[in-house]
């Protein structure tokens, strides 16, 4: 058995305000050190809500565990170029098949041709089209995972453009029809093969539409 880290580390980023705050010096004599977090539900490794986009939708503590934590099949996408579109028949001829109702990750490894705390990272990704979101539901996953700002607009957003919902594709497409989103995983590359365990449980925050989650991937199991 191999655990495999998928999960980017909470630390202060050029795109979300993170802060973490100590109190308590256990060397200097206290009994405790005690952590304070603040830091964005949707930044880092995280898993949507449909509350993030819909109003009245389910909000986080009502995703189900068996929606995150499961069989997965891993696309290799790993020769994507920067900013390539992905549409369907891509995501179909990297498909490794299965049944429906399994966890989908889409590795392009892209944390390897750009650095996840650049904007590089997020400005030359590539994105996924209408298609290839629809194409997704069509497997009828419990959720789909991603290893890069799947939606095109992402890029968009941190020049603080206005964008068309529609074209946020996956949160359209996806997330509108109960499909969880698992966003911004890194070290895919490390993944052996097409299939897995994905873990990917979101901390349980009473009517928050999105938490941080530490994913990983377990190896040598019967997925």
């Amino acid at each position: 058995m191999r655990i495999v880290d998928l999960s980017m580390p909470i630390t202060p980023h050029f795109r979300w305000r993170t802060r973490l705050s100590v109190t308590g010096d256990v060397a200097a004599g206290d009994q405790f050190r005690v952590s304070r977090l603040d830091a964005s539900c949707h930044g880092f490794t995280h898993v949507d809500a449909p509350a993030h986009c819909f109003a009245g939708a389910p909000t986080i503590e009502a995703t189900p565990l068996e929606r995150v934590v499961g069989p997965c099949r891993v696309l290799d996408l790993r020769d994507a170029r920067p900013e390539q579109a992905l549409d369907a028949p891509r995501l179909a001829a990297a498909d490794p098949g299965g049944p429906e109702g399994e966890i989908l990750l889409l590795s392009t490894a892209w944390d390897r041709q750009r650095d996840w705390t650049s904007p590089e990272f997020w400005r030359h990704a590539p994105w996924l089209t209408r298609d290839a979101a629809e194409w997704l539901l069509a497997r009828r996953p419990a959720a789909v995972a991603f290893d890069f700002p799947q939606d095109h607009p992402i890029r968009l957003l941190l020049d603080g453009a206005q964008v068309p919902f529609e074209r946020h594709v996956t949160h359209d497409v996806l997330l509108r029809a109960g499909v969880t989103l698992i966003e911004y995983l890194v070290n895919t590359a490390a993944l052996a093969g097409p299939r897995t365990v994905l873990c990917a449980a979101p901390l349980k925050i009473p009517d928050a539409d999105g938490a941080p989650a530490r994913v990983f991937a377990i190896e040598g199991i019967a997925a």
